[in-house]
């Protein structure tokens, strides 16, 4: 589906993507060991009062959810380049252009997301 509207997205993705990588190399300090990053961030919990662990667990969650959302990414872009973005995963019908631009990575269309949830 190389279009206009995957081509589009495809800028879109690119740019999320963009973003998430920077966000998360900023959180991970760098160039900086995960080691190193993780010590500073109990550090700082702990001269904030924070309990290190609660403060951990939300910088290692916030980094998961990152990192999920660019395997997302990734997985829509492979379908824009081989040409099956914007169909269905598992029906292979259309993915209505509103679903894609509330959720430019969705692989199934409303009926089947729902009935995979």
């Amino acid at each position: 589906m190389s279009t206009p509207i995957s081509d589009t997205f495809e800028l879109q993705l690119r740019a999320r993507q963009r973003e998430l990588q920077a966000r998360l190399q900023a959180q991970r300090g760098g160039a900086r060991s995960r080691a190193d990053v993780a010590a500073d961030k109990r550090e700082r919990a702990d001269e904030d009062g924070m309990n290190r662990n609660e403060a951990f667990d939300l910088g290692t969650e916030l980094g998961e959810r990152e990192a999920a959302e660019l395997l997302a990414i990734e997985r829509a872009l492979q379908r824009i380049a081989d040409g099956s973005y914007g169909l269905c995963l598992q029906c292979g019908v259309r993915i209505p252009t509103a679903r894609l631009h509330a959720q430019p990575t969705a692989e199934r269309c409303v009926g089947c997301q729902a009935s995979a949830e």
